[in-house]
């Protein structure tokens, strides 16, 4: 429900110039969305948001672009260079790193916005992430392996 109300939410402010939690409350209410102020702040909050200003001086809500191309590059790059292997058990993904490299792989992919993943936990050389669902693990090798060259 949280994910389909998120995903409505991107959808919203792309399409619409939403400027306050009120507008946003409303316009998820004609979607079918029930919700309180504090859950559309806690979205917000979520989901990164931030107001841009748009004509007239007014404002929207927008998602917050945090990472650069440079920094995309650098999560990548160290993907790539601690990357091993990777291998599934139903939504359970587990990636192989070089010694020592899991917790700045787990790091990256972390940095990556992999929205995928639930949570992972890093060792020495391997890290497990909890994937929502089993397709969701198959998508998330598929990218994976075409950011490792695979």
């Amino acid at each position: 429900m949280k994910a389909g109300r998120h995903a409505k939410i991107l959808e919203l402010i792309q399409r619409h110039e939403i400027g306050t939690q009120d507008e946003l409350s409303e316009h998820l209410e004609r979607e079918g969305y029930h919700v309180t102020q504090a859950t559309v702040s806690r979205d917000i909050r979520e989901l990164k948001l931030t107001k841009v200003a748009i004509r007239d001086g007014r404002q929207k809500y927008a998602v917050l672009s945090e990472r650069n191309q440079e920094m995309t590059k650098k999560y990548t790059r160290v993907f790539r260079d601690g990357f091993v292997s990777m291998d599934m058990a139903q939504n359970i993904l587990v990636i192989k790193t070089v010694s020592g490299m899991a917790m700045a792989v787990a790091a990256a992919l972390d940095a990556m916005d992999c929205h995928e993943i639930v949570g992972s936990i890093a060792g020495d050389d391997t890290i497990m992430c909890a994937v929502r669902t089993v397709e969701d693990t198959v998508t998330l090798m598929g990218r994976l392996r075409k950011i490792v060259g695979e």
